[in-house]
């Protein structure tokens, strides 16, 4: 059965999965409607994607059967303030807000509503984002599902407990920048050796891209895989002793538990 889809707030984040929904043909742009901040912010959404758009957020609520809040965290609870009359029982309430707790939204919108929390990340713009998520006790398991087949179209998708939303910030949510700050160091040593930089990039991001889909491919445990990759006096086990003895390891837990910290007092 089809669904009608809302979407409040459709910047970088809420543009990716409104499109990836769209190219999945998981709905058709006329059972979308969108809000943004204004009147020409919503004409840029009708021509770029084809769905009904306005600076509305109450229409958008009243029209949506699943209801996407893609607004940044610190505008939730008055954009929830605002919508909450407009907000019928049966629809299914998504969030994308770290910190911002089922009983915080429960609590915020009144009455018994169905939300599902969760935290999506940056390579959703690409069809390859991670996402997790978990839902009161409103949500029926044939809503999840609902939701996840509505998400595989830009995203894989896995539940949680709600006590693992923070840690889910910290491993999916904010991991890219780590990965794309170890894609440019790769690329920077590249060209300290000579390679074109435009040629650099493209070597390490394949190298990680390739990496993680053997992780995901093969079932196989990353150090397996990195011994694959360490022969005897080879040069790789080299590089591996140095980045060990520079602390990559301990540099990339520590980053995540600050980054866990920081996610749970928001």
């Amino acid at each position: 059965m089809s669904k009608k889809i809302g979407f409040i707030g459709c910047g970088n984040m809420g543009g990716a999965m409104l499109a990836g929904i769209l190219d999945s043909g998981k709905c058709t742009a006329q059972e979308v409607m969108v809000s943004a901040s204004s009147e020409k912010s919503a004409a840029d959404k009708r021509e770029k994607y084809g769905v009904t758009a306005t600076a509305d957020n109450c229409a958008v609520a009243a029209f949506a059967d699943i209801l996407f809040l893609t607004v940044k965290p610190q505008y939730y609870a008055q954009v929830i303030d605002q919508i909450r009359e407009s907000v019928s029982d049966d629809t299914i309430i998504i969030t994308v807000a770290p910190g911002k707790t089922l009983t915080w939204l429960a609590e915020r919108f009144g009455g018994a509503h169905k939300i599902i929390r969760t935290m999506p990340n940056t390579p959703s713009l690409v069809k390859e984002g991670m996402m997790g998520m978990c839902a009161n006790s409103c949500v029926t398991e044939e809503d999840i599902a609902v939701v996840r087949d509505i998400c595989d179209g830009f995203s894989r998708t896995e539940l949680v407990a709600e006590n693992l939303m923070d840690v889910v910030t910290a491993v999916s949510g904010s991991s890219p920048a780590y990965v794309f700050m170890f894609i440019e160091a790769m690329a920077d040593a590249a060209v300290a050796g000579g390679m074109p930089r435009s040629q650099a990039y493209t070597f390490a991001a394949q190298a990680v891209l390739g990496s993680a889909k053997m992780v995901l491919e093969t079932g196989k445990h990353p150090g397996e895989l990195k011994d694959m990759v360490c022969s005897p006096a080879g040069t790789t086990i080299q590089a591996v002793r140095v980045l060990e003895e520079k602390g990559m390891r301990s540099a990339v837990i520590e980053a995540m538990e600050k980054c866990l910290d920081i996610s749970r007092n928001m």
